[in-house]
């Protein structure tokens, strides 16, 4: 049995390492939890003195084969339940992150492999992250920014790299969903802002910020 913390730090760990390719500072992982750099050290010495992470003064920290494997059970329950909260009990896709950040802990490998079962075994979350299955293993797919698009291109949203609450409730009042066909009509050399065609009837303009957050599949 691992603490809430403890499970957090390993999930964090995993993530910051999956975007950044490295071995993951202190202060990263402190900016990452919103948490203190020395709160992050000491819980860097628990993992260590338990073989969840590996430890390099400065270099940073890796997961151990025993952590990696806990933070992607973790992903998974979090993502299983990000599912179900979308698709069985309604919640939208802004809110279904805060809920699963709590019961991703709730311990029990039947309980979390019944859901899956129950969900009849999503690959991907409402935000369109996989879900790794009960191995571990992620389905992957091919998948591009809509800021790599050239004007008279379209393309179908399959993921948001960003979970922000404000981010997607943005994307709500922009009318932009999983699943929205979004062509570009222009593209501003300035700025690499976007004039975008949403589903063929809604017409935007996104920063380059907001258009390397979504991810589609070309249509």
């Amino acid at each position: 049995m691992y603490t809430t913390s403890e499970e957090d730090h390993l999930k964090a760990i995993f993530k910051i390492a999956e975007k950044e390719k490295k071995a993951v500072s202190t202060n990263s992982i402190a900016a990452f939890l919103n948490t203190a750099p020395a709160s992050v050290t000491d819980m860097i010495k628990k993992l260590s003195e338990k073989e969840l992470i590996l430890y390099q003064k400065y270099k940073g920290v890796t997961l151990s084969p025993i952590g990696s494997k806990i933070a992607i059970q973790l992903i998974r329950k979090h993502r299983l339940w990000e599912v179900f909260l979308a698709e069985k009990l309604g919640f939208p896709w802004e809110s279904v992150h805060e809920l699963a950040e709590k019961l991703e802990h709730v311990d029990s490998d039947e309980l979390i492999n019944k859901l899956e079962e129950f969900l009849n075994f999503p690959k991907y979350d409402p935000h369109g992250d996989p879900i790794p299955n009960v191995d571990g293993k992620f389905t992957l797919r091919t998948q591009w920014s809509i800021a790599e698009f050239l004007p008279g291109q379209t393309g179908v949203l399959i993921g948001v790299k960003e979970h922000d609450k404000n981010f997607l409730l943005y994307l709500n009042d922009m009318q932009i969903k999983l699943g929205s066909q979004i062509k570009v009509l222009h593209k501003n050399n300035y700025d690499q802002s976007l004039r975008v065609l949403i589903e063929g009837r809604f017409e935007n303009l996104i920063t380059k910020n907001v258009a390397q957050q979504l991810l589609v599949k070309k249509a």
